[in-house]
C-alpha cells in the first residue's frame, strides 16, 4: 500500500513541484550563513512583538471607544472638534458606531453662492450684469431653468468625483448594465427553450431549464441589489443636502429667524420644505438614474440586436416609432411639474392650518372657536382636495393615451416587425438569411424561424419596456421639475439671508426701511450696550418697507448701570431688544453689543420661556448640552443651588430628579417658567441681560429676591417692563413715547431732581384729573336727563309711562335711565 501511495505522489505533478521547490529550500539553507539566520530571527521575534503590542494596544482604544459610545448614547450627546465637527454615536448591532459630521465650510457656500444668487444669462433669468435676488418666478418645467436648477443641486449631492455618492452610483450603474446583459441572454435561452420544445429534444430542454433557473436567481439578486442601491442613492442624496440646509439654516446669522420674519421668499412653510419637499425630490432624483440611464442603454443594446437580426429596415421603422411616440406624448402631456408644485404649497398650507391649531389649542378652547378652526380647516382641505380631484382627472385622460400608444400599438408595430423575415426576407437582416437559402428541411427551417421569432419577440418586449420608461420617465422629469424648482428655492432664499444679497427689483428704487436699505453698523465685542442715531423699526417681509417706531434712539450702558426701558404699549420696547440681539436689522446708526452668551457676554430673557426637548437639567443649562457642562467643570449640585436661588428648588425632587425627561411646557406653570429663565441667567451669568418682561408673572417679592441675586452676581440688567416697582433695582430709566413737546424717548437717571420733577408732573396731572370728576358726573347726569325727555309735535313734554313711574317709585332704576356700555367705560376711564 506504502508503495502505492508512494506512487500515485511520484505521478502526480503538483507533488513533483513542491518535493522539488523543497530541496532547493533546503539548499538554500545550508548555504546562509550564521548571521544572517540570527538577524532573521530576530526580526521575526521583532516582528511578532511588535504586531502583539499593536493588536493589544488598538484592542484596548477599540473597547474604551465603545464604552465611550455606550455612556454617550445613553445620555444622548456626542463630542465637538476644534474644527466645528461633532461625532456621535449610534446603535449597531449590540454595539455602538461613530459617525462623525463635518459641518460645511463658509468658503463652500461663497461658492455656491453664485450658482444660487446668479442663474445664468442662457436661461434667460439673468442679463449677466446684475443679480436677480431672488429670482424671476418661473414655471416648474422641462425648460433650460430646470436644467440650471438641478446641476446646481446636484454640486451639493455630489460634492467631488471620490465621495461615497460617487461610488454608489457607480455600483448602481454596474448592476444597470449586467441586468441589460442578462436580458440579451434570458432573450436567447428563450428561443432556444422553445427551439428544443417543438423539436422534442428532451435532454437540451431539460438543460436549458436548468440554465434558466441559474439565470433567474442572479438576475433575482441583481434586481434586488438595483432597488436597494437607488435606495442608498436616494438616503445619500438626503443626508447631503439636510446636512447643507441645516448648516445654511441653523448658525449664528439667525437665517431661521430672518427666513420666515423678514425675507419671506418660502412664507412660513419652511418645515415642510425641508422634510416632505426634499424627500421626494431626493426620491425622484435617485430613480431618474434608473429609470433614464438603463432604458437608454437597453435602447441601444436592443437596437443593435434586433438590426443585427432583422435589418435597416426595422431600425428605421424602430427610430421613426420613438420620434413619433415622444412627439404626441410631449405635446399632449399636460404641466405635471406646475401642478405637483402648487399640489405641495397647498398641502403645505392645509398642514399649516392644523400646526397651528395644535400649538394653539388651548386658546381656541378657551374661546369656544372650534367651529371657526373646522370652518378654516375645511375650506383648506376644500381647496386641496378640488386641485387634486383636476390632477387625477387630467391623469386618466394622459394614462389612456399613454397606455394605448405604449402597449398596444407598439405591440402590433413589434409584430410587423418581427414578420419582416418570414415575409419579406431580402429586407429581413440575419434573420431573412434562412428563408432565401434553399438548403434545409422545411422541420428545421420553421424551428428556426421559431427560434428567432421568439428572440425577437423577447427583445422587442425589452425594448418596448425601455422605450416605456423612456416615454414614461417624461411624466416623471416633469414632476422632478417641481421638486426640484422647491427646492432650489428653498436654497436660494437661504443664501440670501445668509449673505443679506437684498436688492431692490430692476427699474425700481428701494423702498425706505426695506432690506435693501440696510445702511447701520453692528459692532460685536463692546463692553456694554451703545445705540447711537439708531431707528427703531419694524420691519416687513422684502421688499416693502418697514414701520418706524422710533426716529433716532441714542443711549448707553456700561457695567453695573442698570437700565429700565417703559412706555406704553405699541412704541417699541421689545423693539430695541430685537435690534440688540440681530434680529431686527440695524436700518441706520451705530449698535454696539459683547459678543455672545458667557462670562463676558449678553443674554436675552424673552417674556415667554423657551422650554426644550430633553431632561431636567438641560431646561436648566440650555443651550448647553450635559457634555458643555461637564467641560466647564458644573455638577449638578451646583445646579441645585441655581435653582434654590431662583426659588425652583422642589422642582427635582416633584418631577423625579435631573434626568426625568417630559413636556416641560406642559408640567411647569407660568410663573415657573419665567424663574427658569432666571435660573439660566444665574447658570450662565453673562455680563449683560436684557429681560423683556420676564418677570411679569412673578410675585413682586419673588420679583425683588431674583433682581437682587441677580445684580449680586454682577450681571448688568437691562429691563422691559411697565412695573413702577421695579425701578428700585434699576440706575437709569429709558421711557419711550412720552409725548412731551414732540419728543419720542427720554433718557435719565432713576433719583435724579429731573426724574422726579417728572415723577411729580405725571402725579399733578393725575390730580387734576381726579378733581374733575365730580363735575363730568354732574354733565353726564345733564346729558342722561335730557335724553331722557320725549317731544311731542306741539312742543310739550310727554311723561314718562305709568310703569316707569311705578318703578321708579319701587325704587328700581328705568331701563331707559339704565347707564350704557359708553358711559360704563367712561367711568372706567375716569
Amino acid at each position: 500500500m506504502a508503495a502505492q501511495s508512494t506512487l500515485r505522489h511520484s505521478e502526480d505533478p503538483l507533488f513533483a513541484l513542491y518535493t522539488r521547490y523543497a530541496s532547493i529550500l533546503r539548499s538554500r539553507l545550508r548555504q546562509t550563513s550564521r548571521v544572517t539566520k540570527l538577524l532573521s530571527t530576530l526580526a521575526l521575534l521583532v516582528s511578532i512583538i511588535g504586531t502583539g503590542y499593536g493588536g493589544a494596544n488598538w484592542w484596548r482604544r477599540r473597547r474604551a471607544e465603545k464604552e465611550t459610545g455606550r455612556r454617550l448614547l445613553r445620555r444622548n450627546s456626542g463630542l465637538r472638534g476644534k474644527d466645528g465637527s461633532r461625532t456621535i454615536y449610534v446603535p449597531y448591532r449590540d454595539a455602538t458606531s461613530k459617525v462623525t459630521i463635518h459641518p460645511t465650510k463658509p468658503t463652500t457656500f461663497d461658492a455656491h453662492r453664485r450658482l444660487f444668487l446668479q442663474p445664468p444669462r442662457a436661461a434667460r433669468l439673468s442679463d449677466g450684469t446684475t443679480p436677480q435676488v431672488p429670482p424671476p418666478q418661473t414655471k416648474p418645467g422641462l425648460n433650460l431653468a430646470f436644467l440650471h436648477q438641478f446641476l446646481s443641486l446636484l454640486n451639493i449631492m455630489i460634492p467631488r468625483w471620490g465621495s461615497k455618492e460617487t461610488g454608489l452610483l457607480l455600483s448602481h450603474g454596474v448592476f444597470l448594465l449586467l441586468r441589460t446583459y442578462l436580458s440579451l441572454v434570458v432573450a436567447r435561452l428563450d428561443g432556444e427553450i422553445v427551439r428544443d420544445l417543438v423539436a422534442g429534444n428532451g435532454k437540451a430542454f431539460l438543460w436549458g431549464i436548468v440554465k434558466w433557473c441559474g439565470i433567474g436567481s442572479f438576475a433575482s439578486y441583481t434586481n434586488a441589489m438595483i432597488k436597494f442601491l437607488q435606495s442608498k442613492v436616494s438616503i445619500a442624496f438626503r443626508t447631503r443636502l439636510t446636512r447643507y440646509i441645516h448648516d445654511l439654516y441653523l448658525n449664528d446669522n439667525l437665517n431661521y429667524y430672518r427666513l420666515s420674519n423678514l425675507d419671506g421668499g418660502v412664507g412660513q412653510g419652511a418645515d415642510q420644505f425641508i422634510t416632505q419637499d426634499l424627500t421626494l425630490f431626493c426620491a425622484s432624483a435617485a430613480s431618474l438614474y434608473s429609470s433614464l440611464g438603463k432604458p437608454f442603454v437597453d435602447i441601444c443594446v436592443f437596437n443593435y440586436q434586433l438590426f443585427r437580426s432583422l435589418g435597416p429596415l426595422a431600425l428605421s421603422g424602430l427610430l421613426a416609432n420613438y420620434f413619433l411616440t415622444a412627439t404626441i406624448l410631449r405635446r399632449l402631456s399636460p404641466p405635471f411639474g406646475k401642478l405637483k408644485a402648487v399640489e405641495a404649497r397647498r398641502e403645505g398650507d392645509f398642514r399649516a392650518l392644523h400646526s397651528r391649531l395644535i400649538a394653539n389649542a388651548e386658546e381656541v378652547a378657551f374661546y369656544g372657536g372650534d367651529q371657526m378652526e373646522r370652518h378654516f380647516l375645511d375650506k383648506g382641505f376644500k381647496d386641496l382636495k378640488h386641485w387634486m380631484e383636476g390632477i387625477y382627472s387630467l391623469k386618466i385622460r394622459y394614462n389612456m393615451l399613454e397606455d394605448f400608444v405604449l402597449k398596444y400599438s407598439w405591440s402590433a408595430f413589434g409584430y410587423l416587425i418581427t414578420s419582416l423575415p418570414v415575409f419579406l426576407p431580402a429586407w429581413g437582416g440575419l434573420g431573412g438569411m434562412p428563408e432565401l437559402s434553399e438548403s434545409g428541411e422545411r422541420q428545421s427551417r420553421e424551428r428556426s424561424r421559431m427560434k428567432e421569432f421568439i428572440t425577437n419577440k423577447r427583445l422587442m418586449l425589452s425594448l418596448a419596456d425601455a422605450g416605456g420608461r423612456v416615454m414614461y420617465s417624461i411624466k416623471d422629469l416633469s414632476e422632478l421639475a417641481g421638486y426640484t424648482s422647491r427646492v432650489y428655492t428653498l436654497i436660494s432664499t437661504l443664501h440670501r439671508v445668509h449673505a443679506n444679497a437684498y436688492f431692490p427689483p430692476p427699474g425700481t428704487r428701494p423702498e425706505l426701511y426695506s432690506l435693501s436699505d440696510v445702511q447701520g453698523t453692528i459692532h460685536k465685542g463692546f463692553d456694554g450696550v451703545r445705540l447711537e442715531h439708531v431707528p427703531v423699526v419694524a420691519p416687513n417681509l422684502y421688499p416693502m418697507g418697514g414701520d418706524e417706531l422710533i426716529e433716532s434712539l441714542s443711549f448707553i450702558v456700561h457695567s453695573g448701570e442698570h437700565l429700565l426701558i417703559s412706555g406704553p404699549n405699541g412704541v417699541g420696547k421689545s423693539a430695541v431688544s430685537r435690534i440688540v440681539a440681530g434680529l431686527w436689522p440695524t436700518y441706520r446708526g451705530l449698535v454696539s453689543r459683547p459678543r455672545s452668551v458667557g462670562t463676558d457676554g449678553i443674554m436675552f430673557l424673552p417674556q415667554r420661556p423657551y422650554l426644550s426637548t430633553g431632561t431636567l437639567r438641560d431646561q436648566v443649562i440650555y443651550p448647553h448640552t450635559e457634555v458643555d457642562m461637564k467641560d466647564t467643570g458644573r455638577r449638578d449640585f451646583e445646579l441645585s443651588q441655581v435653582l434654590e436661588e431662583a426659588r425652583l428648588g422642589y422642582l427635582p425632587d416633584r418631577e423625579g430628579g435631573w434626568d426625568t425627561r417630559k413636556d416641560w411646557k406642559d408640567v411647569l406653570s407660568g410663573g415657573e417658567k419665567q424663574r427658569m429663565g432666571i435660573a439660566r441667567l444665574l447658570y450662565h451669568e453673562p455680563r449683560y441681560a436684557f429681560i423683556d418682561e420676564g418677570t411679569s408673572a412673578v410675585s413682586s417679592d419673588v420679583e425683588g429676591l431674583l433682581y437682587e441675586r441677580a445684580k449680586a452676581k454682577g450681571i448688568t440688567l437691562i429691563t422691559i417692563s411697565t412695573r413702577a416697582s421695579l425701578k428700585r433695582y434699576h440706575t437709569f430709566t429709558l421711557t419711550l413715547g412720552s409725548g412731551d413737546a414732540g419728543e419720542e424717548w427720554e433718557f435719565q437717571r432713576i433719583g435724579t431732581e429731573s426724574e422726579k420733577s417728572s415723577v411729580e408732573k405725571e402725579l399733578h396731572e393725575l390730580r387734576e384729573r381726579l378733581a374733575k370728576v365730580e363735575e363730568w358726573k354732574k354733565r353726564r347726569q345733564e346729558i342722561e336727563d335730557e335724553l331722557n325727555k320725549v317731544w311731542v309735535e306741539s312742543g310739550e313734554e310727554l311723561p314718562p309711562p305709568a310703569y316707569s313711574q311705578s318703578s321708579m317709585d319701587d325704587g328700581t332704576m328705568s331701563p331707559t335711565t339704565m347707564p350704557t356700555d359708553e358711559t360704563s367705560n367712561a367711568e372706567d376711564s375716569n
